[in-house]
């Protein structure tokens, strides 16, 4: 996935306007942003960027919400490459956390700092998919533990000590490090299941239905 800088190119219409927000409150702040800076760095006129967005809360909104979609998009893609095992299932939604946290670090610092300044059914929505991504960590911990294979005594502060150090990315990571996303996200993979104390189930083989247990040897000795 590219950069913040280059998600999405120059685009045209609602792209642009999107693209020169996304710029302008990494640049800025989105304080210190008007709605004539995105307007001017996407090259159109107010009127236009009127047409497809009400002002800035309204791209905020825009940028957090997209990105959201994106995130739970990833998390199913990697859910649906991991087998039924809680220990795979944890790692797949870490991966797609940390790389999320890393690809859409603008975003996910924006949800951090300024969701006070979402509308309240914008804040409501925006609460819902909290609770979505808390919950989808808790159901695979408490499978885990149910399971026998996630041997933490304290579930709950495992699950919450996985999703800050998670989050806590997009507040460090920068592209121009040595450290790949990718590589990160393996890190970050195993040190979660540390938290969890994961202990795969041993299995044992099961017999073959062609190859039965030998018989006694029943013959007269010599």
């Amino acid at each position: 996935m590219p950069g913040e800088g280059e998600r999405g190119g120059r685009g045209t219409g609602k792209e642009a306007i999107l693209d020169a927000a996304r710029q302008e409150f990494g640049e800025r702040g989105y304080a210190a942003v008007s709605i004539r800076h995105i307007a001017r760095r996407a090259g159109v006129s107010l009127s236009a960027m009127y047409h497809y967005y009400t002002g800035k809360q309204d791209l905020l909104h825009a940028l957090v919400n997209g990105s959201g979609q994106a995130y739970f998009d990833s998390c199913r893609a990697e859910s649906e490459q991991a087998g039924d095992d809680p220990g795979e299932q944890l790692a797949a939604v870490v991966r797609a956390t940390v790389r999320y946290r890393a690809e859409y670090r603008l975003e996910s610092n924006l949800t951090l700092t300024e969701w006070r300044s979402l509308s309240e059914e914008q804040l409501e929505e925006f609460r819902r998919r909290q609770f979505d991504g808390t919950r989808m960590f808790k159901e695979i911990i408490e499978a885990g533990v149910d399971q026998g294979i996630f041997r933490t005594p304290h579930p709950e502060d495992a699950r919450r000590g996985v999703i800050a150090m998670c989050n806590a990315v997009a507040q460090w990571y920068r592209e121009s490090g040595e450290e790949s996303v990718d590589d990160l996200a393996e890190r970050y993979v195993e040190l979660a299941l540390v938290l969890v104390e994961y202990r795969p189930a041993a299995r044992r083989p099961r017999p073959s239905a062609a190859s039965p247990a030998p018989r006694p040897d029943v013959r007269s000795p010599p």
